[in-house]
């Protein structure tokens, strides 16, 4: 089937209509096996495509409305970094994320988004024109794909944010920017209302962030987004994609700081409850495209349908499995827990964490390193003994 031009991400936007996005996929794929912690790359669409469709379909079933190409990480310079061995190009990898997220995007009412993320090559100080090249490398295989429309997403500088939306608008395609950037603003210090104007006058049409915070802490961001875009007299459409986990206690580099990050992190996933919440937080500081990153799992797609059911006029088809607000469990063998099938019960409830003596709060890392400096220049090879000697001693002190 065609893409969807004349029920695009605009034109739903433009009508109000809220966006259900889909969750995250190399935290997901992880976990599943089919994805490497480090390196985060996903030549799974060609290694593993039966895994990375499936997940599309859950996201889908779970009442998303967007496919996200499964292309995160996914350029030359990412793909060739720390010693990560491919048998694949990044064209191969990309093309058959194309073809996976449109496969199913057609099996309901959904778009095909296609991505770009932040380069080691900006890290490593590398000039615009290379890093806007890494970027239309990517971008050839969505014009080719005919993606729905485009996503500049994970970038922790609005400078390389700037750029990337530079290179995407030029397709004519509307364009989503996203950065992982919490209230404090980006890795400079500019704050999330300079950011959203700069990328809103380079080209990008929907602005907002994702991943690296909770997401009662991006919603705060693209609040402050949306302030600064109406101040300046702009206009935007604004999306929101945080983690699954709760981080109060990150600074500005966000979740990648706790000592947690990234294989300790799941007593803090947010339940479907706490989703509820944060659906409703985002519709009412008026942002419209409504998704998910790194922990989400489809239960957390659906939780979000699910509160947003009666602005949306629908529920999703996993609901059929659920019940609102626990009114399945009307039918469990146990009456103590048939009496949890209520609203009240769940909306109130403060969930205990299992763990004798488990701390509240983690002491992030908090190096403060950014663009420029000699730990994030990039190298093909694998991290040596002795490099890693010199973090483990830092590290320590």
């Amino acid at each position: 089937a065609a893409p969807k031009g004349e029920n695009g991400i605009l034109e739903r936007l433009n009508a109000g209509q809220v966006v259900i996005g889909d969750g995250g996929f190399v935290f997901a794929l992880e976990k599943r096996g089919y994805v490497k912690a480090g390196p985060w790359t996903p030549e799974a669409t060609k290694e593993h495509p039966e895994a990375v469709r499936q997940l599309h379909r859950e996201f889908l079933r779970a009442g998303a409305n967007v496919m996200q190409t499964f292309t995160f990480y996914a350029s030359d310079d990412k793909l060739e970094n720390r010693g990560n061995k491919l048998t694949y190009t990044g064209a191969q990898i990309n093309e058959a994320a194309c073809d996976l997220a449109r496969e199913v995007a057609n099996e309901g009412d959904a778009l095909v988004a296609g991505g770009v993320s932040q380069t080691p090559s900006y890290l490593s100080c590398k000039s615009e024109k290379e890093v806007k090249d890494i970027f239309k490398r990517q971008l050839d295989v969505f014009v080719k794909k005919n993606v729905d429309f485009l996503i500049a997403e994970y970038f922790e500088h609005v400078e390389e944010a700037v750029w990337a939306v530079e290179v995407l608008k030029a397709t004519g395609k509307p364009v989503a920017a996203s950065l992982c950037i919490g209230p404090k603003g980006d890795m400079h210090g500019v704050s999330p209302a300079e950011c959203a104007v700069r990328l809103v006058k380079a080209g990008a049409q929907i602005v907002g962030v994702n991943c690296h915070f909770d997401p009662m802490t991006c919603v705060e961001a693209v609040k402050m987004m949306k302030e600064g875009v109406e101040k300046a007299g702009l206009k935007a459409h604004y999306m929101v994609q945080p983690l699954a986990f709760h981080t109060p206690d990150c600074n500005c580099q966000g979740f990648i700081d706790l000592p947690e990050f990234p294989f300790g992190l799941e007593p803090r996933i947010l339940t479907r409850w706490d989703m509820h919440k944060y659906a409703r937080e985002a519709y009412n500081a008026g942002i419209r495209f409504i998704g998910g990153c790194c922990g989400f799992e489809p239960y957390h797609i659906r939780a979000l349908a699910e509160e947003l059911s009666p602005e949306r006029g629908c529920l999703p088809v996993g609901s059929e499995k659920h019940g609102s607000w626990g009114a399945g469990l009307e039918m469990h063998t146990k009456p103590w827990v048939r009496a949890r099938a209520r609203r009240d019960y769940w909306e109130n409830l403060k969930p205990a964490s299992g763990r004798p003596l488990c701390a509240s709060l983690s002491a992030p890392d908090c190096w403060g390193v950014t663009k420029g400096d000699t730990a994030l220049m990039q190298q093909k090879e694998a991290t040596t003994k002795d490099q890693l000697k010199q973090l483990f001693d830092r590290k320590s002190n």
